[in-house]
């Protein structure tokens, strides 16, 4: 049997692999998965293009260093985005219409509004995680291997705040 054509992966073993990404990540260049720092690199780098001045910020200046670490993040983001596509392809899985539950949430059927509530609600997760200094990868993953005390804190809050959204939501329905 082929597992690439398979319409979803085991979560344990996906859990597993992506779990082994610690090793080379940690031994070659000393730093966790993450994916939140990558986007504050291209950002940074994006608008350094425009204002140099924002280089004189230490945040800025140290995301946008062509360090291992930035390369490597903004590269797991990339690929992350093309095994998903990758894997969308080979397994001929498709994203059923909108559900009722999302039509009578959002007020709407229409798909562009789906995506802008998807992208404002990315936004503000992004904003999120630079706040509690990482996301869900970099906490979850890489903080708890390490049995950080602050990323345990931090993977509760998230579930903590991602049943609530998914009550109020349904509430709201």
């Amino acid at each position: 049997m082929n597992y690439l054509n398979e319409k979803a992966w085991s979560p344990y073993v996906a859990g597993v692999l992506i779990g082994l990404l610690q090793i080379p990540a940690f031994m070659m260049i000393e730093t966790a998965l993450g994916a939140s720092s990558s986007y504050v690199t291209v950002a940074d780098t994006i608008a350094a293009w425009f204002d140099p001045s924002l280089l004189r910020v230490e945040y800025a200046s140290k995301h946008v260093a062509a360090t291992a670490k930035n390369l490597w993040q903004v590269a797991l983001v990339i690929g992350i985005a093309i095994g998903a596509f990758m894997s969308m392809k080979m397994s001929g899985a498709r994203r059923a219409p909108i559900s009722p539950i999302w039509t009578r949430a959002l007020g709407s059927s229409s798909a562009g509004r789906r995506y802008a509530v998807a992208f404002l609600g990315g936004f503000m997760m992004l904003i999120g995680a630079r706040i509690a200094d990482g996301c869900t990868s970099g906490h979850g993953l890489s903080g708890m291997a390490q049995l950080s005390v602050g990323s345990t804190i931090a993977v509760a809050a998230m579930f903590a705040g991602g049943i609530a959204a998914a009550l109020l939501l349904v509430r709201r329905v």
